[in-house]
């Protein structure tokens, strides 16, 4: 046949060949090419060819048999990419973290309790660095005015940086002047340790009113003090604390280190963000 006689010269003499069909198989048989070659080839059975099919062909003597159908390549099913999980894009920068917030307290004890009178510091009523601290004159005393202070030293300064939240003070009023309950007027002061002159004096503010200890209560509280004198203290352009009136009037003695442990202790409040 003329397919056969086409092919002879160069198709091997055994071996599958890979054909093209051309029809579908019909009554055992179905066109192929070969190598460009258009043949009839013989379909074994089981075997169903379509058209456009890749088949197996084998050369029994003059005939040609389609023996299986060519598998396509395997189809690798495309990977899915890992979920994107990046927030979208708003334009907008992240906002910045949030800082750490420390917050604590700071006790400090005062480094000296004294009173000033008459141009200089009293030594009549104890150590001039713990003495009880007086307010004001004594009835018509011949002596000067009193006024007392509470310096601090350079703990509160530890604390250099931080924002204060809150100051307190213990004091406890002692006997002397009338019973009845009367306010000191406080001062701060620039020094923080007792000096040989009179301290600088700067913002005042109405003490808590105390009755004379064992006669009228109250006679002892921790007063808050503005926080702005805490701050102050803190920031170091203050050192100290005092009771002093330019009057005679109320006469008023809060004791001091000797007296009572806890006398003119100064509690800073704080916070520090980082």
């Amino acid at each position: 046949m003329a397919d056969l006689a086409g092919l002879k010269g160069f198709l091997p003499s055994s071996g599958p060949l890979i054909g093209y069909a051309l029809t579908a198989s019909a009554n055992g048989a179905c066109r192929a090419t070969v190598a460009g070659i258009e043949i009839t080839t013989r379909v074994v059975s089981g075997v169903t060819v379509g058209v456009g099919d890749t088949i197996l062909i084998v050369r029994r003597g003059s005939t040609f048999w389609v023996i299986a159908i060519a598998g396509a390549a395997p189809t690798v099913p495309p990977v899915e990419p890992a979920p994107d999980d990046t927030p979208p894009d708003t334009g907008d920068s992240a906002p910045a973290p949030k800082p750490t917030v420390t917050t604590g307290s700071l006790t400090c004890h005062p480094v000296a309790t004294s009173t000033w009178r008459s141009g200089h510091w009293r030594t009549d009523i104890g150590s001039s660095t713990s003495a009880d601290t007086y307010q004001g004159r004594y009835g018509y005393s011949s002596y000067g005015r009193n006024s007392g202070f509470a310096f601090y030293g350079s703990k509160p300064r530890s604390l250099a940086g931080a924002t204060v939240t809150k100051a307190t003070v213990k004091l406890r009023r002692l006997t002397s002047g009338d019973y009845g309950r009367r306010s000191p007027t406080l001062r701060l002061v620039s020094e923080s340790s007792r000096p040989s002159s009179y301290p600088s004096l700067h913002e005042s503010t109405t003490g808590p009113s105390l009755g004379v200890r064992g006669h009228v209560s109250p006679s002892e509280t921790t007063f808050t003090l503005p926080t702005s004198w805490g701050q102050a203290m803190v920031d170091g352009s203050r050192g100290g604390l005092g009771i002093v009136i330019s009057a005679d009037s109320p006469y008023i003695r809060l004791a001091g280190r000797s007296s009572w442990s806890a006398a003119w202790t100064l509690t800073l409040y704080w916070r520090r963000s980082g």
